[in-house]
């Protein structure tokens, strides 16, 4: 499987949260493909300080995260054109940073791993979800 992780995911794993060891999972099998949106480097690292995390360790921890995936998917003109579209197929309201995270798995054609109920709005036709 390709698997782009959502910052909830990562949230998820990071916190020992329930769900956690289904990403630990994904993370060790060997045969999936991990990806990871670049938006997700910077939301991860500010939800970290915002929970009272120092500023270094949630960059580091938000690195870390990065280093596990196989790749790192830029944000581009496709990208954005993606979350645009998918923004406005949406059932419901959906974030910036959540269209164009939807958008990065969309065009990866990956399976987007999260616990984010803005994502469930979305045409499971157009992103492949997984909520963990």
């Amino acid at each position: 499987m390709t698997a782009l992780l959502d910052t909830s995911a990562l949230l998820i794993h990071f916190f020992k949260e329930p769900g956690g060891d289904r990403v630990q999972g994904i993370l060790a099998d060997g045969s999936n493909r991990i990806l990871i949106a670049s938006v997700c480097i910077t939301e991860l690292a500010r939800r970290l300080v915002a929970m009272g995390h120092g500023v270094e360790e949630a960059r580091t921890t938000s690195l870390s995260y990065a280093s596990l995936a196989e790749e790192v998917v830029s944000v581009d003109t496709a990208v954005a054109v993606r979350a645009f579209e998918l923004s406005t197929l949406s059932r419901e309201r959906l974030p910036l940073v959540d269209a164009v995270i939807a958008a990065c798995a969309s065009l990866a054609e990956a399976t987007l791993l999260h616990r984010d109920a803005h994502f469930r709005a979305l045409p499971e036709s157009l992103v492949r979800m997984m909520d963990v």
